[in-house]
């Protein structure tokens, strides 16, 4: 326990030290005066010695009492302290969902939105973000904690994902409905300039993601769940390497999904991006640890070992010990006063 203000206990321990001071020099200055004769014979009688002993004691104690309860009010103006240390490993961590919208892993992407929604209802105070991409990025959630909102997100992406993989090839009339309606909503704003720059254009998907972190300066985990296939089927503005590059200089770490039809020839890519970053590669597969409930859990796990424990010192008033002591000491001066004056 430590004091607020501990230069008001030291001014009242002086102001105390000169008032006894002051009292002892009283004390000399009475017994100078005159004398009542013949006394000598009263204080020489059992009672009045039992009388005088009691009384001193109890003088003595009302003036200690006393002493103490301005000592615990000087205490309690003070302000007694206590200092809370406590770690915060998880509140600053800023999480960006990329997902390649390509028609090639709309199984993965229905999988993976919909584990990542149990991450997110468990997440207290992160940032999380969506950007969608295919020639083109289009961000659908910017970073926010407004997990409510994400959630809805999720669960649009999640219901597209599905119809698309259900009826994309149906020749019923009203499922192919469906299936255009959900392309619609995954490709709008994603193929901006598909006709000249062609698709999946992964590098430039992954490096859309940067600017979208905000302050860069600011201390903060920042984690990318990038989902794609790595099949290429255009012209980049920035490769795959250059957007890896481009992330570990600014210390964002990229976790890569890949579905299990991934092409052994774009593996190697993603791979890489995970570990110049700090990341990890995971591929959906048969494996038990493969699949896309564990492949979510290990990233939440390791996203959350890369975030530093921070202390919070938070400086709490304790005054309660001193208040019962306080009253206690009150009480006891007016039982004694009481004691005295009989």
């Amino acid at each position: 326990m430590e004091l607020k203000y501990p230069f008001v206990l030291l001014i009242l321990i002086i102001f105390l030290i000169i008032l006894i001071f002051r009292k002892f020099n009283q004390k000399e200055h009475q017994e100078e005066g005159k004398k009542v004769a013949n006394t000598k014979f009263v204080k020489e009688i059992p009672y009045y010695k039992k009388a005088i002993r009691k009384y001193k004691i109890l003088t003595f104690s009302l003036k200690a009492i006393c002493i103490i309860s301005i000592i615990l009010a000087g205490v309690l103006i003070a302000r007694p302290q206590t200092i809370n240390i406590g770690e915060d490993a998880k509140y600053s961590r800023d999480i960006i969902l990329c997902l390649d919208v390509s028609t090639s892993i709309n199984s993965l992407n229905e999988k993976l939105t919909n584990k990542l929604k149990e991450i997110v209802k468990s997440l207290k105070g992160e940032r999380f973000g969506i950007i969608i991409f295919n020639t083109s990025s289009t961000q659908l959630v910017p970073l926010t904690d407004d997990y409510e909102y994400v959630l809805k997100v999720l669960n649009d992406l999640e219901e597209n994902f599905k119809i698309q993989n259900e009826y994309m090839n149906s020749e019923n009339k009203e499922d192919a409905k469906k299936a255009s309606k959900a392309a619609k909503y995954l490709q709008s704003g994603t193929s901006v300039g598909s006709s000249v720059r062609g698709s999946s254009i992964i590098g430039d998907g992954l490096a859309s993601c940067i600017t979208n972190f905000g302050n860069l300066e600011e201390e903060r985990t920042r984690v990318i769940i990038f989902s794609t296939d790595n099949e290429l089927y255009g012209k980049e503005l920035i490769t795959l390497e250059e957007a890896s590059v481009m992330c570990k200089e600014r210390n964002i770490t990229v976790f890569a999904v890949a579905p299990s039809s991934i092409q052994k020839k774009d593996i190697l890519g993603l791979k890489s991006v995970a570990e110049i970053t700090g990341g990890e590669y995971y591929e959906e597969g048969d494996k038990s640890s493969s699949n896309v409930d564990n492949i979510v859990k290990n990233i939440e796990r390791k996203s959350k070992n890369l975030v530093k424990n921070q202390k919070n010192i938070e400086k709490i008033d304790k005054p309660e010990l001193i208040e019962i002591l306080l009253i206690v000491s009150v009480i006891g001066l007016f039982i004694l006063d009481k004691k005295v004056s009989v």
